[in-house]
């Protein structure tokens, strides 16, 4: 069940998004795509799970040893896209 924790994470992304509309900070012009990307990771892992039958085993320390460093690689990744398209925005 490591989908659980990008699931959440897209959730309060979305959420936040939503509220406060910022577009003008650092955060607020790329928060986006960090929420395509958790909800792509998101869907690609349940069509995982759904293919191999993983729904039925519980097992809390997925969401430690795979759903959590899944969700920090993502935003990590997306943490350096943005920094990279910010250089070049301001370097153009």
């Amino acid at each position: 069940m490591c989908f659980l924790v990008p699931l959440t994470q897209a959730i309060a992304t979305t959420v936040y998004r939503v509220c406060t509309k910022q577009t003008d900070t650092f955060v607020g012009r790329n928060l986006k795509t960090l929420e395509l990307m958790l909800w792509g990771g998101t869907i690609m892992l349940l069509v995982d799970h759904l293919i191999n039958g993983e729904f039925l085993a519980w097992n809390p320390m997925e969401l430690l040893t795979v759903g959590l460093p899944m969700s920090l690689a993502v935003t990590a990744i997306w943490a350096i896209w943005c920094y990279a398209k910010e250089r070049k925005t301001v370097s153009a």
